[in-house]
């Protein structure tokens, strides 16, 4: 279960939270890292709508789809063509602009870009995170999949479930509806196709050693035309999956034992969004454009004819980097976020940049070089957009006498300065004999209180960060307005800096996200930061262990350090008289032993012998004979 999880979840990671409206890739939605949803018009790259669901920190959208267009069929060439009604134009785009968002939570969330607003919500389908959310053609209907390994088939109408079932053992990510809306495929890491009637499966095919992230058919006739075609029988799909640099592309066969892929094309990194040109006739080659998360974008060009042993490269690899015309910069990589075809199938619509300011540009195909570098100064371009933006804000008539207050300091206020003119400018200028203001009088100039900025002896106070970098802004200093700079030197410093960016960034986000050249600013503060964090857990671990050891060094110190215990007696008392007492009864005990032990045995045998008759007498024992007693009784 918790690898069935893991691999669902970074099937969804690796596809793209992003999406173009069919057909003619008139809007482009994308989902960025704060859960907000904007809706960009591709023609002139502006922001059209933006939406931020009520739970979008919990329930985060994890897959996007836009409803396929609907209204009558297109009237043939041959027959004569009735111009629509305003009705009928209003409801095929009011089909066109809904767009389905797939939640962490399970449920399905319709938004209306033409109103601007939520239609509806599907709820009660799943109970864990939507992977992949797909439109059938008839409009009405939804189908879904998720963690839970089902699939449901919703009724976008009535908001309510019309058949559930189990689609895998473990999580389903990815889903695709066959050309004629009569088969629906389904992959984990296998690959089953549906009958959409019964709900049976109808083939199985062997996938991949991932999640699958990607599904959709490039055929929608089969290459052999004279068998008859049941509508789902020699076409071809392709699949991609996490962590897998080869596209496979499979053929739906009437032999149920072919389950393997009959060619495949190869990519220098894991795809994270697909986008092709469906092939109508036999001769017409597929168009595939792949991009990668390593930012490029590889355009492969292929007829599908039968199996293909080696995997196929790309035509053309693109790529975009920024001009390196100064002399500090140089070129850097422009990651392609999407990039889909036109409805002239020669051209491109690329979006690059970043998720929360995308750029998005159309540019025509040469697919007769092997490698195109595109040059695009992203700076200017988001500049050019800010300059137009702000030409509709109107600036205030603010008074002279007017203070403005800046957060910071307490106290702190300045004075709001007028434009003035070229030759007020030139007034202000320092004359050769005069001598600069000191930075008393410039703080005195900035209205703070100097007598708390002096320490004791008189001197400026230069230990306080918060009047170092009114200093730096006031005389415009590069080396004291250095961030970077300081948060990679002292560490008291960087924690004073850390502390001071927390409370600008918590009361200044709405300005500073206003900012077209934010991410480039901070670009190098998120990597210091982040490479510091990474870091942590390590250092900690280090820290442990050098612990340990000064702990056990200084445990073998003390021990070493401990004197030795001298055993030998410090006053020893003698008795003199004890002593000769005792030499002279060893020496007459050493002389009776060696001489007189004889003597001492027979003497201890006649003690014994005495000792017997003792004894005899006191028990009335005598040596009387036998005879002798026999007369006595």
């Amino acid at each position: 279960m918790a690898a069935a999880a893991c691999g669902g979840e970074a099937a969804a990671a690796a596809r793209a939270l992003c999406a173009f409206s069919p057909r003619d890739r008139r809007f482009f939605a994308i989902s960025s890292s704060d859960g907000r949803l904007r809706v960009w018009e591709t023609a002139n790259s502006r922001l059209q709508h933006e939406y931020v669901p009520s739970a979008h920190l919990s329930a985060a959208c994890t897959c996007l789809a836009w409803a396929p267009p609907g209204g009558r069929p297109p009237p043939s060439k041959d027959g004569p063509q009735r111009k629509k009604r305003k009705s009928e134009v209003a409801e095929v785009d009011k089909q066109l602009d809904i767009l389905a968002i797939g939640t962490a939570v399970g449920s399905i969330l319709l938004y209306s870009t033409v109103k601007g607003e939520l239609q509806s919500k599907l709820d009660g389908g799943h109970d864990n995170r939507v992977n992949c959310v797909r439109w059938h053609q008839d409009n009405c209907c939804l189908y879904s999949c998720s963690e839970d390994k089902h699939i449901v088939e919703w009724n976008a109408q009535t908001c309510k479930v019309k058949c559930k079932w189990k689609g895998d053992n473990s999580s389903v990510t990815s889903l695709c509806i066959s050309p004629d809306g009569k088969m629906l495929l389904s992959a984990g890491r296998t690959i089953k196709l549906w009958d959409l009637e019964t709900k049976e499966v109808y083939r199985h095919f062997t996938g991949h050693a991932t999640s699958v992230s990607s599904l959709m058919f490039t055929t929608v006739k089969p290459m052999n035309e004279n068998k008859p075609f049941d509508g789902i029988t020699g076409l071809y799909f392709l699949s991609g999956a996490i962590h897998d640099r080869l596209l496979s592309v499979w053929q739906i066969r009437s032999d149920r034992k072919e389950k393997n892929a009959v060619m495949s094309f190869t990519v220098t990194d894991e795809p994270t969004f697909i986008d092709l040109t469906v092939s109508e006739v036999k001769e017409e080659p597929v168009k595939l454009a792949v991009v990668c998360r390593d930012g490029q974008l590889h355009l492969f060009e292929h007829i599908l004819n039968g199996y293909c042993k080696k995997p196929l490269t790309s035509n053309c690899t693109i790529q975009i980097a920024t001009p390196g015309n100064d002399g500090d910069s140089t070129p850097k990589p422009v990651p392609i976020l999407a990039a889909a075809f036109c409805t002239d199938k020669q051209s491109l619509v690329l979006v690059y940049g970043n998720t929360l300011q995308p750029i998005i540009e159309k540019v025509s195909l040469n697919t007769t070089e092997s490698h195109v570098c595109l040059i695009r100064d992203i700076q200017k371009v988001l500049s050019l957009k800010t300059d137009v933006a702000l030409t509709k804000v109107k600036t205030p008539v603010v008074n002279s006498d007017t203070k403005v207050l800046v957060p910071g300091i307490p106290g702190h206020s300045t004075a709001v300065k007028t434009p003035s003119s070229g030759k007020e400018k030139k007034k202000n200028k320092r004359k050769p004999g005069e001598t600069e203001e000191s930075i008393e009088e410039r703080l005195e100039a900035l209205d703070i209180d100097v007598s708390k900025v002096k320490t004791p002896g008189g001197l400026p106070q230069t230990d306080s960060f918060a009047v170092l970098l009114v200093q730096g802004l006031e005389s415009n200093d590069a080396e004291i307005l250095n961030l970077t700079k300081r948060l990679q030197g002292n560490p008291y410093s960087a924690s004073l800096m850390v502390r001071w960016l927390k409370s600008v960034f918590t009361l200044h986000a709405s300005y500073l996200s206003t900012l077209p050249d934010l991410i480039p600013q901070l670009g190098m503060l998120y990597q210091l930061m982040e490479s510091r964090v990474k870091t942590l857990q390590k250092l900690s671990r280090l820290h442990g262990r050098l612990f340990i050891l000064v702990t056990q060094v200084a445990a073998s110190e003390t021990v070493q350090d401990v004197t030795e215990v001298n055993q030998t007696a410090k006053l020893v008392y003698e008795d003199e008289s004890s002593e000769e007492e005792g030499s002279d009864d060893e020496m007459i005990a050493d002389k009776d032993s060696d001489e007189n032990w004889d003597e001492d045995e027979e003497k201890e045998e006649q003690s014994d012998e005495q000792d017997m008759t003792v004894e005899k007498e006191i028990n009335g024992d005598s040596d009387l004979e036998p005879e002798n007693e026999s007369e006595e009784e």
